[in-house]
């Protein structure tokens, strides 16, 4: 059920109760650069912004932290306790020993004493060490996902973080997860727009009870890979006869999915413009046009590995391909 939050911002009510805004920003930027990355997240809070989504391995927990309290200095919100912030846990630490320590030392970069919502960031474990890109695929390792969702809902009674839940997960995965969770996961983040619109999972999602956050909602920036969502004729010609842009199309579609969004612009006008989707909507032939656009999947857990290398795990295991 969505409701009106902050500045008129829609809020989805979670599994566990808890609502998070519909609308959030993606807070990764590679190179990291502080001061760049602090100044974005300050504007964001500035012009409405309430849901940050972060993780240990952007290296944004940090400058989010410094710019939360400096919202709090300016005025600009109350308390932490006006913001949902979500962060995530990294494949060196998916291994139920280190999940405590991990969620704590994120704690102590975004200078809070909780989280709303922490996930599991991909499906798979890695050797513990500091994270490097590529992963030297010798160094990735069986994953106890038992024992590390164990140690999730841990995080979650201790009251570490109000809410727990996954990325990158297929409907397979989420299967085994719910075959022995005691407290199941509210959120699955995953790629997801109208070149990618996971239908499937979607549907098994509404199904279980667990909300679909989307990230790369305007088609993401990959290497070697165009942009299917932002050069899409059909996205084009409907924005042209709404008046609006093509992102704001793909937002407003993905809100009309009832997924939750994350989006990225460190832009201030961009940010507001991503804003403004909430008045207007997308009528049945619009969302049918859309439905034709030819579906290619840019993220992979491949693509995170060294192309040399040993397998110690069955790439088919990990891969979060779906259709």
């Amino acid at each position: 059920m969505a409701v009106k939050g902050h500045n008129e911002i829609s809020k989805l009510r979670l599994n566990n109760c808890h609502d998070m805004p519909v609308l959030g920003m993606g807070t990764a930027e590679f190179p990291a650069i502080h001061e760049k990355m602090k100044t974005a997240y300050l504007d964001a809070i500035t012009v409405g912004y309430r849901h940050f989504d972060t993780a240990c391995v952007y290296q944004s927990e940090k400058p989010l932290g410094e710019a939360i309290q400096e919202a709090i200095r300016l005025d600009l919100i109350g308390s932490r306790d006006e913001l949902f912030i979500t962060s995530k846990l990294w494949c060196t630490d998916n291994h139920p020993e280190l999940i405590l320590p991990a969620i704590k030392s994120s704690l102590r970069n975004l200078q809070m004493e909780y989280l709303d919502l922490y996930l599991i960031h991909w499906p798979f474990s890695v050797k513990p060490g500091p994270p490097s890109f590529p992963i030297k695929r010798e160094d990735v390792v069986p994953m106890d996902l038992k024992g590390v969702w164990g140690a999730m809902e841990d995080c979650q009674k201790l009251g570490l973080s109000k809410a727990i839940g996954v990325s990158n997960f297929t409907t397979k995965m989420l299967a085994e997860l719910l075959s022995f969770a005691q407290i199941p996961p509210s959120v699955n983040e995953v790629e997801m727009n109208p070149s990618w619109q996971q239908q499937k999972l979607k549907e098994y999602c509404s199904k279980v009870g667990i909300c679909i956050t989307a990230y790369s909602p305007l088609g993401g920036q990959y290497a070697g890979f165009p942009n299917f969502v932002l050069t899409s004729n059909v996205l084009k010609e409907i924005a042209d006869a709404k008046g609006k842009s093509v992102a704001q199309i793909s937002l407003r579609w993905l809100y009309q999915q009832g997924v939750g969004i994350v989006v990225k612009s460190f832009k201030k006008e961009r940010l507001i413009q991503n804003m403004e989707i909430f008045d207007w909507e997308l009528k049945d032939e619009d969302l049918l046009k859309i439905s034709t656009i030819p579906q290619v999947k840019n993220v992979s857990a491949e693509a995170l590995l060294t192309k040399e290398g040993n397998f110690s795990v069955d790439i088919v295991d990990i891969e979060i391909f779906e259709m």
